[in-house]
């Protein structure tokens, strides 16, 4: 089997590859050149290699594991992150087609002759208007969210990436004698950076709300 055969060492690289890869099928995805069913089979093979890599992490040291444990996790929010970010994308599309089809089907019965003439022919055209109104509305609201919570996801990101580093310096300080006053500072900054993402995330909901109602 593959994960008797292969060494972890030898498997992240092709993990990153495969996580690499996916961020561009997304780009493909959004810009209509690629089907999201391409970016699904690369994100289905990526957690196939991360689990293989799971596997292979009980073969490591015990100070190894622990490195190797947080990188598939990393991947692994990155997978996440992308396939949700493409399911967004994907309903925001067909919400726009199935919307075209309505607004299509409307001016087709505009089209009819009816019995009431100049009336119904009104008031089959407000409706065709609304219709328009209503799908540039949802798209723009769409757009929104899903920028949102890109950002929000950015910002979730940021602050574990900080996580990491702080536990870094802390190894570092350790091994170096950084002073408990030097500690506190970098402590402090911590703080200062989670309420930073709470601000973006606040502010980012603030304007979603914002646009719904204007578009709206």
């Amino acid at each position: 089997e593959e994960n008797t055969m292969t060494s972890i060492v030898e498997l992240f690289p092709k993990c990153r590859k495969l996580a690499y890869d996916s961020r561009q099928q997304l780009s493909q995805v959004q810009n209509g050149i690629l089907p999201p069913s391409e970016l699904y089979l690369s994100l289905e093979e990526l957690g196939r290699q991360l689990d293989i890599m799971e596997q292979l992490v009980h073969r490591e040291s015990a100070a190894q594991r622990s490195m190797w444990n947080r990188k598939i996790l990393e991947l692994r929010q990155d997978s996440t992150t992308l396939r949700r970010q493409g399911e967004q994308f994907d309903r925001m599309v067909h919400t726009n087609v199935r919307q075209q089809r309505e607004r299509e089907e409307l001016l087709r019965r505009r089209r009819r002759p009816t019995q009431n003439g100049k009336a119904d022919e009104r008031d089959m055209g407000n409706l065709a208007e609304e219709a328009q109104s209503l799908q540039h509305s949802t798209q723009k609201v769409e757009e929104i969210l899903v920028s949102g919570q890109a950002s929000y996801e950015n910002l979730v990101d940021q602050r574990g990436r900080m996580r990491n580093v702080r536990r870094a310096v802390m190894n570092i300080g350790n091994r170096l004698g950084l002073t408990n006053a030097t500690m506190r500072i970098i402590e402090r900054r911590d703080i200062t950076d989670a309420y930073l993402v709470l601000a973006g995330m606040i502010i980012t909901c603030i304007v979603i709300y914002f646009c719904w109602f204007h578009f709206d």
